[in-house]
């Protein structure tokens, strides 16, 4: 290889990547020149290459120092994916390199253009242009050759490479955003529209469906090496924890940061002198310590060490990793952050603004569409019954929203939050953190356990918590969102998916620094949540679980690879490439199928006449609890009836706000519905209602009505069923005037103590 023999530099910058997808003309280029052994003689703290193989030129822009002195053979490898292709050892005096031959100490600023022969062009593959992040490397040693030493490598530096081709799309995270938001925005819709059934299933796959892309955001936060083709594929789903860059508002955090006592990190702003290394795999010199640099900057001259000194503090001191030769090494968060172009400093602030916009934005949309509803009713463009739920509870259903907004950002935040405990960026930063993650964290808590106070009491008042939970319209819509996607008997099945969360956050946010104990927290917390779901399948219908299962499977086997990236078996690097490329295909192929099934349910929703017919009736009859306002004809009257049916206490609310989440107001509260409760069986409500058409059937027995469902009938009946023989003799004859004896229940009172 002739081209290896002139010119070592060449070789590097001929395989050499720009990750840069915006160029459409073939390159290959590198970005950093590092270090792969202790007290390395040769150490370059800029290293800029690229080749372009339209006009064989590589263009070299390198700021080195070097300590060797004598002569030196070099001794070059190239691989791919772990796999070494080519070897080469190069003289530098055979082929006349002024400077190396013998080598001289001193600084090395070089900037140049590089003719790179044909010869050598044709050396390079032609799949290194267009496999997208490519996973290669050009490794040089230089070995002394003559005197005591000789033999002994002096130096070793390497340089990874790419060709501009990568899977890091900016089409891809706004498809994935796009989707998943109009999906959760559809079934809002079809609810509101009466078909709950329907918008229940289209959001339950819509949440899960964005848990899957959160986990995959949260494989990138580890602090694991990985492949090029996996960080690349990971940050295609930061947006989904709020990582989303946007200029103007990161001066706005660097300046909030500044104000508040802080000190920005301005790694952006030393790229100009500084190399930084994204780790892609764990390295034998792994305790590189500031010792190691502060030799490199004691060789440079003064002038050039004082401000790299002051600049390698303020790095330093916001946690980056420097290497011996000067140049900055970013793992977990601060190569997220890194990638997306964001100094980590600003990271926290970036995620919780977009969180606050999100609410923001989602309470101005609901508001807006109320008054729009109201105008359409008012001008005669809609009829009056159309959202007639909504508009009449919108408030209700607004926290509801919020609520389910809280359960989506828990994961951002509290990832986020947790890691800015030990960031420390300002004061007013970590108050912000204090405030939003342990302000969500209680909220959800506090729902969670009202969800389970509303079930406990439905289960002992009707032997079925789905009683309350479903047929309470400002229940359901304010807590439904912790429990319409699980069957009513998993309704406390949030407080495990809480606690998954929370503990994955923690293994993120508190383990920076140990890569292989997040795989091996990683593995046993998904392997918990994979056998949970198996054995409790606590979805609602079984379309629901297989959906759910097979992610909790795949978010398994992510946890395996990235035990493999960690390198804790010594498997060969062709091993650790290849799973990273495997780990690509199989999450993109899941990925692809979940959003295909999301958009043709959400899609079948919205042209089907009937979308609850689509999908059958679960097993625990929520739709014949459920009431619809559209339905309802009786007084206010029946409405009380309707309430102490379902347990409900007149004067207390089952989800009245005020309630405190003490005990003591449990008790209190549960004592007072107790007591209401009692009244009406000796003394029921006074009905305006005419009595020829009686409430209950005529002998005080509760039969079904006519064509009522045979599941239906051979339920156990509820306690406040039989109501009719607590009625006043006068009340009871007036029933039997009746010719028709009883007459049917409603669709609203079905399942909710009538039938």
């Amino acid at each position: 290889m002739r081209f290896l023999a002139a010119r070592p530099l060449a070789a590097i910058a001929s395989l050499a990547a720009l990750a840069s997808p915006v160029l459409a003309e073939p390159i290959l280029s590198s970005n950093s020149l590092n270090t792969c052994q202790d007290n390395s003689g040769f150490r370059a703290s800029l290293f800029n290459v690229v080749y372009t193989p339209n006009n064989n030129t590589a263009n070299v822009d390198i700021v080195a120092v070097s300590s060797i002195q004598g002569s030196v053979i070099f001794d070059v490898a190239i691989s791919a994916y772990g796999y070494e292709f080519i070897r080469q050892k190069v003289d530098p005096c055979k082929v006349g390199l002024a400077g190396l031959c013998p080598m001289t100490a001193g600084k090395i600023p070089l900037n140049f253009n590089l003719p790179v022969s044909a010869d050598a062009a044709r050396q390079i593959p032609g799949i290194a242009y267009s496999f997208p992040d490519l996973d290669a490397k050009v490794r040089v040693f230089i070995n002394l050759t003559d005197g005591t030493n000789a033999g002994q490598s002096v130096a070793c530096v390497e340089a990874d490479i790419s060709n501009g081709k990568t899977v890091d799309l900016l089409g891809v995270k706004w498809a994935t955003a796009l989707i998943a938001g109009l999906a959760l925005t559809s079934s809002a819709f079809v609810s509101g529209l009466g078909h709950a059934n329907a918008a229940s299933h289209v959001a339950a796959n819509a949440l899960s469906l964005f848990g899957y892309f959160q986990a995959q955001a949260m494989l990138g936060l580890t602090a694991i090496p990985l492949p090029p083709v996996v960080m690349s594929w990971t940050q295609d789903f930061q947006w989904s924890v709020g990582i989303i860059r946007v200029e103007f508002m990161q001066d706005i955090f660097t300046w909030y940061q500044r104000a508040t006592g802080g000190t920005p990190s301005t790694l952006f702003d030393s790229l100009t002198t500084v190399s930084v290394q994204v780790e892609k795999r764990a390295v034998d010199f792994a305790d590189i310590s500031m010792s190691l640099a502060k030799r490199s900057i004691a060789m440079m001259p003064r002038s050039v060490t004082e401000p790299v000194s002051v600049m390698t503090r303020s790095l330093a001191k916001r946690g980056n990793i420097q290497t011996g030769s000067g140049s900055f090494i970013v793992k977990g968060i601060q190569r997220v952050a890194f990638r997306a172009g964001i100094e980590s400093t600003n990271l926290f602030m970036t995620s919780l603004i977009f969180f606050v916009i999100l609410v923001i934005f989602t309470t101005l949309c609901v508001a807006a569409f109320k008054g729009l509803c109201e105008l359409a009713v008012k001008r005669g463009w809609m009829k009056g019954d159309t959202f007639l739920d909504f508009r009449n509870g919108w408030f209700t259903v607004l926290k509801g929203i919020l609520f389910r907004i809280t359960l989506i950002g828990f994961p951002q935040m509290a990832i986020l939050c947790l890691w800015e405990f030990t960031q420390n960026d300002s004061a007013a930063e970590m108050v912000l953190a204090v405030f939003f993650f342990f302000g969500m964290s209680i909220t959800l808590g506090w729902a969670a356990s009202k969800v389970i106070l509303i079930a406990r009491r439905s289960v002992v008042m009707h032997r079925n918590p789905a009683y309350i939970l479903f047929s309470d319209p400002q229940a359901l819509n304010k807590w439904g969102f912790l429990y319409v996607q699980f069957r009513a008997s998993a309704y406390y099945f949030i407080v495990p998916f809480l606690i998954y969360i929370l503990v994955k956050s923690m293994f993120i946010a508190f383990a920076q620094s140990a890569g292989t104990a997040q795989a091996v927290g990683f593995i046993i917390v998904e392997a918990a949540a994979l056998i949970g779901a198996s054995v409790l399948r606590p979805w609602m219908d079984k379309s629901t679980n297989t959906f759910n299962i097979a992610i909790c499977v795949m978010n398994f086997l992510n946890s395996i690879f990235l035990l493999i990236f960690t390198e804790v078996f010594n498997q060969p690097a062709l091993v650790t490439g290849v799973v990273g490329v495997v780990l690509w295909i199989a999450n993109a192929a899941f990925a692809l199928v979940l959003l295909i099934m999301l958009i043709v349910t959400t899609i079948i929703v919205f042209f089907r006449e009937n979308p609850d017919g689509r999908y059958q009736s679960m097993m625990d009859d929520r739709t014949s609890f459920m009431k619809s306002q559209t339905h309802l004809t009786a007084t206010t009257e029946l409405d009380a009836l309707a309430a102490t049916a379902r347990g409900a206490k007149a004067g207390l609310d089952l989800d009245d706000d005020a309630d405190s989440i003490s005990s003591e107001s449990i008790r209190r509260n549960e004592r007072a519905g107790a007591a209401s409760v009692n009244s009406h069986y000796g003394n029921p409500p006074r009905s305006p209602i005419d009595p020829a058409m009686p409430l209950f059937p005529a002998d005080g027995r509760s039969s079904p009505a006519p064509g009522y469902p045979r599941a239906y009938q051979d339920r156990a009946p509820s306690p406040f069923g039989n109501q009719g023989a607590n009625l006043t003799p006068a009340f009871r004859a007036q029933n039997n005037s009746s010719p028709a004896g009883f007459r049917s229940a409603s669709p609203w009172q079905r399942g909710a103590g009538y039938d």
